[in-house]
């Protein structure tokens, strides 16, 4: 065969191919969409339910703990509940971003409750976004993005409609005794009188609203913000009356004596808050006490608010079989470890209260023990909405884990500024900051970490374990929000 035959052979095999090729894609492509197209109609409603700052001293996770949260035991019955889950970022604003983007501070850049999210992933779309480029109604109310500087941070792109969280109520003087205590943010006690004058009250009232009305021809996803037990600690009186006599967090008073320079450093600019309560506490005896009662009255109520919800979504024709998640932004410390607030490590700052009602996945009534994280949850959503996956998700879904509680997971990961880490397994939490200093304590035999094991011989095998699943890369900080940025926060939407 001549040089030229053999060329022209060669180029019409090559161009079938190519067009072979091209077809088999062209057809996936067909495939997919028809399957989209025919389950669209058919796809479950989703209610995502948010809570701020509520950490794991309920009885939800602590059946000994006396603060008691009964709507989100029956929520959990409904489905799983995940008793070791983490947040992302001890603090709103990128814990907020990682969940609602599947990428982690890490990835994002977006370390800081000031950090300009939307400057940092200007075309990531939030796992609304993804819901409502699948034909589904987005709709929502209250806190769910960081309310920093009036609602800029809120995205308009992620909902067709929303309710924006209603200003704070605050009393006309400071409640806690103490006027040269912090700021109003600082403040709790009883407050206010009637309990529909509360932010979180107008927010399942909107929720109720739209789970109680006429259901959408498409499907819906609602999310529902609850700010308590946020800071000021303001419930109305009838939250407060079963806390009393409650008891305080245990605390040792040597506990700083192992902590290394990354934690000094990391914590320093926190110990405020901690020492301006221990001279609450010195001119009022009492106060620190009520600060714990004001607490707990605060998840009493955010608890009662979400039982509001759970209730009418009951009522609502669709109920039964929609899809329901249930998450805190992150925990809070009470004094265990010196330290008032979240924006730390320790395992009080992130371990948290999650539960995914998932109907013909999952269980009622199951216990999921594996360590995980917030970046999960946009995965685990796009697959059981029947949206397309993301490989871009720094997370993994949790639907094996729904199927079966004892499925093989990985450790939960969590950032809080740039260079500091911590990794939680079922049995360890490892934490390293950026100045190479680290951490590590036994949970099955130091819950309360008392005791840095990071340093001893016979642990280095585990700390090299662990080491393991920290970030390779980090992604530089993005710049703050200016304070004059304008508030991208819609009008109120009926």
């Amino acid at each position: 065969m001549s040089r030229f035959l053999q060329d022209c052979t060669l180029y019409t095999f090559r161009r079938y191919r190519v067009q072979f090729a091209l077809c088999r894609i062209v057809a996936a492509a067909v495939g997919v969409f028809f399957a989209w197209s025919v389950s669209a109609a058919e796809r479950p409603d989703v209610l995502f339910i948010a809570v701020d700052d509520m950490n794991d001293w309920v009885s939800l996770l602590d059946p000994e703990s006396p603060i008691k949260t009964p709507n989100l035991e029956r929520l959990a019955a409904r489905g799983t509940l995940f008793t070791r889950a983490y947040c992302a970022s001890p603090a709103c604003n990128p814990s907020r971003v990682a969940t609602l983007t599947g990428l982690r501070p890490g990835t994002s850049g977006v370390y800081g409750n000031k950090s300009d999210w939307r400057k940092a992933l200007p075309k990531r779309k939030t796992i609304m976004e993804r819901f409502r480029d699948a034909g589904y109604l987005v709709q929502g109310a209250g806190k769910i993005f960081h309310h920093h500087l009036d609602g800029a941070f809120h995205d308009d792109r992620s909902f067709d409609q929303f309710q924006p969280m209603a200003k704070q109520n605050m009393p006309p003087e400071k409640l806690n005794r103490s006027p040269d205590y912090g700021s109003p943010n600082t403040d709790w006690g009883i407050w206010p009188e009637n309990e529909s004058d509360t932010i979180d009250f107008k927010t399942a009232d909107y929720c109720i609203d739209i789970l109680t009305g006429d259901p959408p021809e498409q499907p819906r996803f609602l999310a529902c913000g609850i700010f308590k037990p946020h800071s000021p600690f303001f419930a109305p009186m009838q939250y407060h009356l079963a806390y009393e006599a409650i008891a305080l967090p245990l605390r040792n008073p040597d506990d700083w004596n192992d902590l290394p320079s990354g934690a000094d450093k990391l914590m320093k600019r926190k110990r405020w808050f901690w020492q301006g309560m221990e001279g609450v506490e010195e001119k009022f005896p009492g106060s620190y006490r009520d600060f714990i009662r004001s607490y707990a009255a605060c998840c009493a109520f955010a608890d009662a608010q979400i039982g509001r919800v759970i209730d009418a979504l009951d009522d609502s024709s669709r109920g039964r079989e929609t899809i329901v998640v249930l998450w805190s932004d992150h925990g809070f410390h009470l004094g265990e470890k010196d330290h008032i607030e979240k924006f730390a490590l320790w395992e009080k700052a992130n371990h948290i209260p999650l539960i995914v009602v998932a109907p013909g996945v999952s269980e009622p009534g199951t216990r999921c023990e594996a360590p995980v994280d917030l970046t999960s949850l946009y995965p685990t959503l796009l697959e059981l909405g029947g949206l397309p996956p993301d490989p871009k998700c720094d997370g993994t879904s949790l639907v094996p884990l729904l199927k079966d509680p004892t499925a093989k997971s990985t450790p939960a990961l969590m950032t809080y500024g740039r260079g500091n880490h911590a990794v939680r397994s079922e049995q360890f939490r490892y934490i390293r900051y950026a100045d190479g200093s680290e951490e590590l304590y036994d949970h099955r035999t130091d819950p309360h970490e008392w005791t840095n094991l990071a340093a001893r011989d016979e642990y280095t095998t585990v700390v090299e374990a662990h080491r393991k699943w920290l970030p390779k890369t980090e992604a530089k900080a993005v710049p703050d929000l200016k304070k004059n940025a304008k508030s991208v926060v819609p009008g109120r939407v009926k």
